[in-house]
């Protein structure tokens, strides 16, 4: 496996590297435990132009500020005050621009991901969802501004067996206060994987 460099992420283009994540694998190193998933469902967030987007119009708070580094960041939130949402910020200093990862698919420290979820068995409900994903992994807010290609988040790829699949289509979840960008089909998945989220967007 190859780490991803920083040229990857600091492109300008958020919903190409939406589906470039796709197949990459997302992996962590907390507490001395490593552990891995396949990338199989993202969702892109443009900060200039997109409502739903955290950091739209340049909304510059203590949660967002991470967005507005150079691309390579983990920028991880709290949903409901509960669940820690991983993203990954893209593009060059002051374009706040992230895509969310929605669920991967376990290839490696299985057994940890079961106890961090409590679970028994490994099926989809593990690590589909963007919470699901974040505690398997151990990915907490303490992890926000990590940068991802060090030793505690990063991203890979096999450079030597790339696969090849079909991408899906959609709108986001969640999102309905984004009026108009809530229709945008900017939610990708690996079709046929039967690790992504049940979750539906606008119109599904």
């Amino acid at each position: 496996m190859q780490k991803l460099s920083k040229d990857f992420y600091i492109r300008t283009d958020v919903v190409q590297i939406a589906q470039d994540l796709l197949g990459k694998y997302l992996f962590t190193c907390i507490d001395g435990k490593v552990t891995a998933g396949k990338i199989v469902e993202t969702e892109a967030y443009c900060g200039k132009t997109d409502k739903a987007c955290h950091a739209h119009q340049n909304r510059y708070t203590e949660r967002t500020k991470i967005m507005f580094a150079e691309g390579g960041r983990a920028y991880v939130y709290v949903c409901y005050g509960l669940h820690h949402l991983f993203n990954v910020v893209t593009n060059v200093a002051g374009e706040a621009d992230a895509v969310l990862v929605r669920a991967i698919e376990p290839i490696e420290g299985i057994e940890t991901m079961l106890q961090r979820r409590n679970f028994k068995e490994c099926k989809p409900q593990l690590t589909a969802g963007p919470g699901a994903l974040s505690q398997a992994l151990g990915i907490t807010r303490k992890h926000y501004g990590e940068i991802l290609w060090q030793d505690t988040i990063w991203i890979a790829e096999n450079q030597f067996a790339r696969e090849n699949f079909e991408i899906l289509t959609s709108t986001r979840v969640g999102i309905a206060y984004a009026e108009e960008d809530a229709f945008l089909p900017w939610r990708f998945r690996i079709k046929g994987n039967r690790w992504v989220s049940k979750a539906k967007g606008m119109g599904e």
